[in-house]
């Protein structure tokens, strides 16, 4: 099965911004769940969440084990907005703002899961660059994760976001 672009696209007010993702994932909805809306999962290519009050309301913290250019680690400690397992989970945190993921079952006879995702937040349009550069490196991480390789944050490096930053800057996204 051929994975789709995982480019993703935005549209800014001001100085806010929303990010969408549109990815099909050759895995199932269950196990595309456990990657984003549990505390086994999420480490594996995005952050440590602790504490994880999986419930609409509940506390949550998202502790990104990579660093930004100037090797600082996001912490982004919010709320659980939206919990509807397993279609809906949505975070609202500081930082990062508004980050939703809903899920439902490939076409038949495809299977697998589409993932739509968005993410609101505010700032610049160099924030905006970067964390479209950031979403797509960590769905690249999801990926491999969800095919048992867990991302290995000791090897993390900047290159392939420098990458991916020059490519959304540009516009070269196809």
């Amino acid at each position: 099965m051929e994975i789709p672009s995982p480019y993703g696209a935005s549209e800014s007010t001001g100085d806010t911004h929303t990010l969408r993702y549109e990815l099909s994932i050759p895995y199932p909805v269950d196990e595309v769940w456990a990657a984003v809306a549990t505390p086994e999962g999420l480490p594996s290519w995005l952050a440590v969440a602790e504490p994880f009050e999986q419930r609409e309301g509940g506390a949550i913290t998202l502790r990104w084990q990579n660093t930004d250019p100037q090797g600082h680690a996001t912490v982004a400690p919010g709320r659980v907005t939206a919990w509807d397992p397993p279609r809906l989970v949505e975070y609202t945190v500081d930082i990062h703002g508004r980050v939703r993921f809903e899920l439902e079952p490939g076409p038949l006879g495809v299977g697998g899961t589409l993932l739509h995702f968005t993410n609101e937040l505010a700032g610049t349009d160099d924030v905006r660059l970067d964390c479209l550069a950031g979403w797509h490196h960590h769905f690249e991480y999801l990926l491999q994760a969800l095919g048992g390789h867990p991302a290995d944050w000791s090897q993390w490096t900047l290159d392939r976001w420098r990458e991916l930053r020059g490519r959304y800057e540009r516009g070269d996204t196809s």
